[in-house]
């Protein structure tokens, strides 16, 4: 049955290759002042539904009419600005035989993805966004199943061809997915993080008791390291140095943070993506970050941050 579908997927690009429809139906949309109005009934309906959704969600303002209710008052929800697009594996479904000549009244494009580019919508409609099924991946042929797929596949290149001409970024993803762990690691910063930490930092000529405390108090497990006379960033302590330490140095009380600390630390600034910060904890099997601003000192940012926010 997948093979059947993934077929049927692959007829789908073949066929909008040889003509210039699907084309000319991404210029038509580029250019409108309204919206996409998409409309279907039964299985087509609920295409029709997750179309709009995927459209509004990557940047082209979308609506979902049901055929049926169309007939019956809905209708009015076009305006003359407004293109149309109506989903009917057969195109001869008799709720969108009536409206075609409804549409055509009000003077707004028509596309029609169908199976069957000859039928009465297709030979109606002014864009034919052709989706060719022979035969349903149902054993009796009956379930719309491969022609729904199809008609899915053909409407995520359409809002996928829209999202690219519009160059529509990551960041204007993140505008529109605020909820969600989709929406956070496209939106969370750094810094929003951060901040809601202590800031363990001490001066490089701190002695062990101080560094000791210091980690232990702001239990972060570390502790930056700063230049005594401009608080530039030196470098990090963690507790696994204060460990390895003990084999290294006979006299303890003699040991200042610049004997032990680790030089150029693995840092990210504030306004990176909080998402950015778990792949180089990843790459460098760490648990925390230095956080910079403008490339001084600002805070950490813990595993234990993003784990809160879902981000692992």
């Amino acid at each position: 049955m997948l093979l059947e579908e993934a077929d049927a997927v692959r007829g789908v690009a073949d066929a909008i290759a040889l003509t210039p429809d699907f084309a000319q139906c991404v210029a038509a949309i580029l250019s409108l002042r309204g919206r996409v109005v998409v409309t279907g009934i039964g299985k087509s309906a609920h295409i029709a539904g997750k179309m709009v959704a995927t459209l509004n969600s990557t940047g082209t303002p979308a609506l979902f009419m049901h055929a049926a209710d169309a007939i019956h008052g809905d209708l009015g929800m076009i305006q003359a600005e407004d293109f149309v697009i109506a989903i009917s594996k057969s195109g001869d479904t008799p709720e969108i035989k009536v409206l075609v000549p409804l549409l055509k009244r009000k003077g707004v494009p028509l596309a029609a993805l169908v199976s069957n580019a000859d039928s009465y919508l297709g030979v109606q409609a002014d864009y034919v966004l052709h989706a060719p099924v022979t035969r349903e991946a149902c054993p009796h042929n009956l379930a719309p199943t491969t022609s729904t797929t199809a008609a899915l596949a053909l409407g995520d290149a359409l809002a996928v061809c829209l999202l690219e001409s519009r160059e529509f970024t990551s960041a204007d993803f993140a505008r529109l997915h605020p909820g969600g762990t989709l929406g956070k690691k496209l939106y969370l910063k750094v810094g929003d993080l951060s901040r809601q930490n202590q800031t363990p930092q001490v001066l490089e000529d701190a002695p062990l008791k101080d560094i000791i405390l210091e980690i232990s108090g702001k239990r972060l497990g570390a502790t930056a390291v700063l230049a005594t006379a401009d608080e530039k960033l030196l470098g990090i302590i963690t507790d696994g140095d204060l460990r390895r330490m003990l084999t290294n140095f006979s006299r303890l009380e003699d040991v200042r943070a610049r004997d032990i600390l680790t030089p150029d630390p693995i840092t990210i600034e504030v306004d990176d993506f909080a998402a950015e910060a778990l792949v180089r904890m990843q790459q460098r099997n760490i648990t925390q970050l230095i956080v910079t601003e403008d490339g001084r000192f600002s805070g950490f940012i813990h595993l234990h941050d993003l784990l809160r926010e879902g981000l692992v």
